[in-house]
């Protein structure tokens, strides 16, 4: 039961305090003239107040309402390392079991967890916030938080408005060390043949920062041997850049003296790669229709850089034609075939014939030129079935079709083999057959017989016979067209047919762009799902292991969406690197930025948290220093922690049940005290 004073004037107030006033001014000025009396003047003016004011005693019966108290535990990325999780769940079991007697106390727990897709870091504050978004702030008594001090929303308004003791309680040990490779920047695109930069910095936190780290890389899921890097200090690393699109780079650094985690030893950066001009060296012989077809097609292309060469004539040969009338610039064959072959990226043959104008030490250059990873296309006509056969040079080598002598002169439409069907080269081309429906192009009247003997042939001509065949010869590639009648395509020819698809794709082929690999495994991450890419020419595809950035791995089987084209997903719940391989070939993709804050610094730490539970009359412990600490409740305004000890805040928060008056002045006490002191006042003024 509490009691307290209540007022319920019968008049409104306003006309009290002038009653008041009134009496007062009369009751001065009377003891100003000094006359008799006065002071019982004074008193019964003062009680004639008061029973106007109508003073009532309130007694209310109260119910106490408990202090609410936020249990706030990190379950965020950083706490996953070591043994930091158990340690806080361990810790938040305790408190939570000595809080369970105490009626005062209402406990609300939570936990942090980081989104697995976004790079929020440890949202600590927001649980706390949300733990007590409904609290009256009379009855929030504290704030508990169990981590390991990596948190990212402290500066935020939402930490300052905790108007409660804020008390931390930090998960791991002092002076923890780790080793964290840092992406300071890295180029997204670079010109093909050049180098990209990429910034990195290796940090040995806890640690003496002089000294090296070894930097191992891979480009592509190939090996592209290591650095050695000062610690401490940004270093710029130069990756080559070997062939357009994606260039795929893997930065890993080797673990340090002291490893907390080596997640944050890792790192991917995609460059994209862009050819300047593609060099192409065009050497037609005889004049004929598709000539001119090769010529526009190139030229057209503005990111092509076209040399073509015509040979007209022998260098033997002898006829009248003045000299004024012949071409003005010799053939420079030593220049293009020994000097420069090699700035060349493709070399094509169209309809050449051998007529002893390049010596055959040149022919050998251009096979050397091939081994060594350059790229050869021929398109051939009836001078390849003929003696004078480019095939009868040093370029037999490197030529995966040999022709039979044969030139069938038959019309016929060009189709897709089998393997043509699944070759991205050619799958999916405009108008190309599918199941037994035949393609829709224009036909051809002219096809070299050749027997294929290495690569794969991806079109048939006449008679089923090869008309495009590829190869790998080295490290370099080589496609022979086998017919001369492109042209009829290009020219619209019963309708013609995809040519300048089929030779742009031809031309990156020979160029190694890796989405034209007849065999190869990608993985790329969208909207939550990780999408995993096979292209094999095989009648199946191996299933494929997937390793998430924790190393959890699972077995994802292919399904096969087109011949040659298999496809697999998977959600992408976590942030980092995402490993694929099928034993044979591998992928890698990352989800998140290069630098997560999850894994930006995953040492515990109390000075992050420290301003926070200062301003709040809160505290830091540390669970290695002295376990869980005592929980004691203390006033407002008293000290909230200690030594061994947190303390929470006794609100004395409670709820009215019911709520009594009584007058404090019956109306006959009323009436008396005004009478008996009117009374008294004209009593003393008679004296």
């Amino acid at each position: 039961m509490h009691l307290s004073i209540d007022f319920a004037p019968h008049i409104a107030p306003l006309w009290i305090g002038l009653i008041a006033g009134v009496a007062a001014v009369l009751v001065a000025y009377a003891l100003w003239r000094g006359a008799r009396g006065a002071l019982a003047r004074a008193l019964a003016f003062a009680a004639i107040c008061l029973v106007l004011a109508n003073p009532l005693i309130v007694s209310e019966l109260r119910e106490p309402l408990p202090d609410i108290v936020a249990l706030v535990v990190d379950h965020s990325g950083s706490m996953a390392i070591d043994h930091r999780r158990g340690e806080a769940d361990a810790a938040a079991n305790e408190i939570a079991r000595r809080l369970a007697g105490d009626k005062s106390i209402e406990l609300r727990r939570a936990e942090v967890i980081s989104p697995p897709t976004e790079d929020s870091g440890t949202q600590l504050f927001a649980s706390v916030a949300s733990a007590l978004a409904d609290a009256p702030p009379n009855r929030i008594a504290g704030a508990i938080a169990i981590t390991d001090g990596e948190v990212h929303d402290a500066g935020t308004a939402g930490a300052a408005a905790l108007r409660a003791p804020f008390h931390a309680l930090i998960v791991g040990e002092h002076d923890e060390k780790d080793r964290k490779l840092t992406i300071v920047s890295a180029a997204r695109y670079a010109i093909v043949g050049q180098s990209a930069d990429i910034v990195v910095r290796v940090d040995d936190y806890g640690t003496n920062p002089s000294g090296y780290a070894q930097v191992n890389l891979r480009v592509g899921g190939v090996d592209a041997g290591s650095r050695f890097v000062a610690t401490g200090k940004d270093a710029t690393i130069q990756i080559p850049v070997v062939h357009g699109g994606e260039n795929v780079v893997e930065i890993e650094a080797r673990p340090g003296p002291s490893e907390l985690t080596l997640a944050n030893n890792r790192a991917v950066v995609t460059i994209y790669g862009v050819r300047d001009r593609l060099h192409v060296l065009l050497i037609s012989g005889e004049p004929n229709a598709g000539e001119r077809v090769w010529r526009s097609l190139l030229k057209a292309d503005p990111s092509v850089e076209l040399v073509h060469f015509t040979i007209l004539r022998p260098p033997d040969k002898q006829d009248s034609t003045p000299i004024d009338q012949l071409s003005l610039i010799a053939f420079p064959t030593r220049e293009l075939f020994v000097e420069k072959l090699d700035n060349f990226d493709l070399v094509i043959f169209d309809r050449y014939s051998e007529l002893g104008i390049l010596p055959m030490a040149y022919f050998e250059n251009i096979a050397r030129y091939v081994e060594n990873g350059g790229a050869l296309l021929v398109s051939s006509g009836p001078e390849f079935a003929s003696p004078q056969s480019i095939f009868r040079t040093p370029l037999a080598s490197v030529l995966p079709a040999p022709p039979t002598g044969d030139v069938v002169e038959k019309p016929f439409k060009p189709a897709l083999t089998p393997t043509g069907e699944a070759h991205p080269v050619t799958r999916g081309l405009q108008g190309a057959n599918e199941g037994t429906k035949p393609a829709g192009w224009g036909r051809w009247f002219r096809t070299i017989g050749a027997n294929t003997v290495a690569g794969e042939t991806l079109m048939s001509g006449a008679d089923n016979r090869p008309l495009l065949v590829l190869d790998h010869i080295g490290k370099g590639r080589v496609a022979e067209i086998l017919s001369d009648q492109g042209w009829l395509w290009a020219r619209g020819f019963e309708g013609g047919g995809p040519e300048a698809e089929l030779l742009r794709r031809l031309a990156h082929w020979l160029m190694k762009e890796p989405e034209l690999d007849d065999e190869r495994l990608t993985a790329a991450i969208a909207n939550g799902r990780i999408e995993i890419e096979r292209q094999t020419l095989a009648a199946t595809a191996k299933p494929v292991t997937l390793t998430w950035p924790t190393g959890r791995k699972a077995v994802v089987p292919l399904t096969q969406v087109q011949p040659g084209l298999w496809r697999a997903g998977a959600r992408a719940d976590e942030l980092g690197l995402y490993r694929a391989t099928d034993g044979t070939l591998s992928a890698v993709t990352a989800s998140g930025p290069l630098n997560p804050k999850e894994t930006a610094d995953v040492r515990a730490t109390g000075a992050i948290l420290q301003p926070i539970a200062h301003a709040t009359g809160g505290s830091v412990h540390w669970l290695a220093d002295i376990g869980v600490p005592q929980i004691r409740r203390v006033a407002p305004g008293r000290l909230a922690s200690g030594g061994n000890w947190i303390g929470l805040r006794a609100n004395g928060a409670y709820r009215v049940i019911q709520v009594e008056q009584e007058p404090l002045l019956p109306p006959w006490l009323a009436l008396l005290l005004v009478l008996g002191s009117l009374l008294f006042a004209w009593r003393m003024e008679g004296r």
